[in-house]
């Protein structure tokens, strides 16, 4: 009896230093990915770096700004066309198909672009938008990061709406609320926080992709306010740059990619700390 409790207590000492190694390993690399892209990054940020346009090439100076502008008005636009559809998808899938065969279909198709390569996404939008409209453009990268965004919301928005008490939609069925009331009032309500923190989670997922967007926003070296033309946005400025000869492009490409670090590490810090803070009593 002693030796399977040996044995039992042996096994769990190893299974928890495995994880405490696995643990220390993934955190030692990702500080080491911190500390180079800082170390690296820093010098690059500038006010010139926020406010001009890139020089010719060869040349040093100049700034990201367009590259800035266009990654938030993408991400922004990808945001408005993917938040919505997916929190209604992630009603439907908890307040209204449920088991139904339609339901079932969407999620399994959600779980499938969960899961789906970035750049095969940018093909597909590559095919129903860039070809038939004749050319690169900020809204069709919009409409990639939007699918990307859309299964991570609409899987969130389902768990959490969950969440909710079926007691409390009784509750105010009971009232003679409308089930859509009860919906938005009651169980929207109810849930804020984890689609909130959802919706956070999915646009940090889309705000380092590169892939699709090399294939519909391609990339322009001026300012562009035209969503069907080809828009800079700050990773395909840094795929760009990292393959440049310069090194002022090298400088600039780790300026780019401390400020994509740094945004999704607030992003994904304020979403933490929004599901954990306590409701108030």
């Amino acid at each position: 009896m002693n030796f399977f409790y040996l044995r039992r207590k042996f096994y769990n000492l190893l299974a928890l230093t495995v994880s405490l190694l696995s643990a220390g390993f993934g955190i030692f690399f990702l500080f080491w990915i911190l500390k180079d892209v800082i170390t690296l990054g820093l010098p690059a940020l500038n006010w010139a770096f926020f406010t001009e346009l890139p020089v010719p090439p060869g040349a040093e100076g100049g700034g990201l700004a367009h590259a800035i502008l266009g990654t938030i008005f993408v991400t922004v636009v990808a945001t408005v066309i993917g938040v919505p559809s997916g929190i209604l998808a992630g009603t439907y899938l908890s307040e209204y198909g449920r088991k139904s065969g339609t339901a079932s279909v969407v999620r399994f198709l959600s779980d499938i672009l969960v899961s789906a390569p970035s750049i095969v996404i940018g093909l597909f939008v590559y095919a129903i938008l860039v070809k038939p409209l004749g050319g690169f453009s900020a809204i069709a990268g919009a409409v990639a990061l939007s699918i990307i965004m859309l299964p991570v919301i609409v899987r969130t928005a389902e768990e959490v709406l969950k969440l909710v008490p079926d007691s409390t939609r009784e509750a105010a069925l009971a009232l003679g609320a409308p089930h859509w009331k009860v919906t938005v009032h009651v169980v929207y309500r109810g849930a804020i926080r984890g689609i909130t923190t959802g919706v956070l989670l999915a646009v940090a997922r889309v705000s380092g992709e590169t892939a699709p967007l090399l294939f519909t926003s391609f990339n322009n070296s001026f300012w562009n306010f035209n969503v069907a033309e080809p828009t800079a946005t700050l990773t395909v400025t840094i795929f760009n740059y990292a393959l440049g000869p310069y090194e002022d492009w090298h400088t600039k490409a780790w300026g780019a990619a401390l400020i994509i670090t740094a945004t999704v590490l607030l992003v994904t810090i304020f979403a933490r700390l929004l599901v954990t803070r306590r409701s108030p009593r």
